[in-house]
This record gives C-alpha cells, structure tokens and sequence, in this order.
C-alpha cells in the first residue's frame, strides 16, 4: 500500500532547536506535495501556539492540543474537551496536592498560563498567551498542562483523574492532561475516518513520549535522531536529527526511489 500522508511533531521534530523550520525542509515538503503527498501537523501545542509556522506549513490538516482538537482543511472534526467544571477540578486537585504550581490550559481560542516567566522570554514563536491566575474557572478546556517537580505528586494527580490521559514531556516537569479519548494516536484514527485513508497510508514522524503510539499506530513511525530511547525503540526506523535536516533527508529519498519507480513503470509500459 502507498503511503499518502505524513504527520510531523513540531517541537524537537519539524522544528530546530532554534524553532525554526529549515529551508531545506520547506523545499522538500512542497516538493512532495507537488507529488500528491498531504502533509498534517501533530502537537501538543495549543493551536494559537502554532501560528508562526502555519502560514509555510499550509498543512492539509492541524491536530493541536495533543490530539484533542483536529481540523481537517479550514473546518473542526474534532474537539475533545473538558467542561469548565472539569478543568476547575483539575486545578484545584493539582493546587491540593502541590500548592503553588504553573499551570497553562488550551481552550479552543486561547492559551492560558499562569507564568511566572513570559513563554516568550524562551520561545519567541509561542504566540498568543494570555495571563490568568486561575482564582477561578469555568470554560471548557481541550488540554491542561502541570508543572511537577515530585514524581509522587504526579502519580497522585493522575490517580485523581482517571478518566483524562497525563503524560510527562521529557525533559522537563510539565505534565499534560486531555481526556482519556484525546490522544494522537486516537486523533489519528478520527483524521483517517474524515479522509478516507487507513493508518498504513500514513508516515508519523516524532520524538518523544506523547508520540510513542502515535509511531506504533501508523504504518510507518519515524523517530528523530534526537528522539528519546523509547521513542526511538518503538519506531520503524530512525532518521537524522531536527538540527542536521533529518526530515529533508528522509523526504528527498522517498521521491527519488518514487521517481525511479515511475521511470521503471514507464519503461517497463514501453517494452
């Protein structure tokens, strides 16, 4: 079976350590899209928190708020949130268990952190954040996101919300939360539904522990160079790393073996 689509992380995937996208990469994915390929987006970004890439992207398909809200050319197939009493909840256990802690929450039009230091100080592309001190809370939230220094409190965070997926980004303290039916892999099975397509036709590219099953759900999981041991273990192969064009690299060699492909085809008709 062809594969038809492919799906990249952003953070330690698509983009550099310096959040940038490299030339070579753009060229190599318009290149493939000009050869039929769709191209998606997956992150655990908020969407607001993806906006400077977008615009050079031009994704068939953005999956933000780590598989809780996905949009399919320029309309929502999906919004797997919880309600503002949930989201309240989840706060003031998190407050309970580890008193004073940073917390940031997705909603479908802004990204809300109580930060003690401007996301923008350390990643000027995180766009639009928008202070709250969490005094309160009402709104249906699609992820929320804890800041944890005691793996014992963590675990006792996750023990009092069964019902959501939490899951530590590794190299640091924050965990995230969605709804248990709000993960990657899962938006990956909504995307496959609304496109007609199966998980074997799609390429998934990431690096750590939130895209693990995403890789082992697509019919090929691509880790980075950079990834984490796990995610490299669960991956179908491992290309080169976000700061060497690992994904450039990868892409240019589909299309020549595609183009040498075609031209065996054309020989082939021609005898």
């Amino acid at each position: 079976m062809e594969y038809q689509w492919m799906l990249f992380d952003l953070d330690g995937t698509l983009l550099r350590t310096d959040k940038t996208i490299s030339a070579r990469t753009l060229e190599a994915l318009e290149q493939s899209r000009q050869q039929g390929w769709k191209i998606g987006v997956i992150t655990s970004r908020a969407q607001q928190n993806c906006e400077d890439f977008l615009s050079a992207l031009r994704p068939d398909a953005l999956i933000s708020s780590a598989g809780a809200l996905i949009r399919l050319g320029g309309s929502y197939i999906y919004k797997g949130e919880f309600s503002g009493e949930e989201t309240w909840q989840v706060i003031q256990k998190a407050r309970e268990i580890a008193g004073d802690l940073e917390i940031t929450v997705d909603t479908l039009e802004e990204h809300f952190w109580n930060y003690h230091t401007d996301p923008l100080t350390w990643d000027a592309t995180w766009g639009s954040t928008t202070y709250d001190n969490f005094a309160s809370w009402d709104q249906p939230s699609l992820k929320i996101c804890l800041e944890l220094f005691d793996e014992d409190q963590a675990r006792r965070v996750a023990e009092s919300f069964p019902d959501a997926d939490m899951i530590k980004f590794s190299e640091s303290s924050w965990y995230k939360l969605t709804k248990k039916e709000a993960t990657k892999e899962s938006a990956i099975d909504r995307l496959c539904a609304a496109a007609e397509i199966s998980r074997e036709q799609i390429i998934a590219f990431g690096d750590d522990l939130p895209d693990i099953n995403m890789l082992k759900s697509c019919g090929c999981g691509v880790a980075m160079g950079n990834a984490i041991p796990e995610v490299k273990a669960a991956a179908d192969l491992v290309i080169g790393t976000n700061d060497e064009d690992g994904i450039a690299v990868f892409i240019e060699k589909q299309l020549d073996k595609k183009s040498r492909q075609d031209q065996t085809k054309k020989v082939n008709m021609l005898n």
